[in-house]
């Protein structure tokens, strides 16, 4: 890869979340990983700053982030689907 491409565009923040919330390390999220990570590791990803406190919420809220992202709604996010909210969500980009 070497040189940023257009599909290079996620925050290191963005990385940094996602890679923190795929449980499995199959490199995609599933729902269920994010509403389970982000309310066991949401506290403390907040308070390291790698989430606002503001977003990490409660089941319904990671549900919802999680459709927002599921922009082809196969069910599972890529980074580059997850990242393209949250950098936009938490100003990142």
């Amino acid at each position: 890869m070497g040189e940023r491409d257009e599909h290079d565009v996620t925050s290191d923040k963005a990385r940094k979340l996602f890679e923190a919330l795929d449980l499995d390390k199959n490199g995609t999220l599933t729902r269920e990983e994010v509403i389970t990570a982000l309310r066991t590791k949401g506290p403390q990803l907040a308070a390291s700053g790698d989430v606002p406190f503001w977003g990490v919420g409660d089941a319904d809220a990671s549900s919802a982030l999680f459709d927002a992202a599921d922009q082809n709604g196969d069910a599972v996010l890529t980074l580059e689907e997850f990242a393209t909210v949250v950098d936009r969500r938490f100003g990142w980009h």
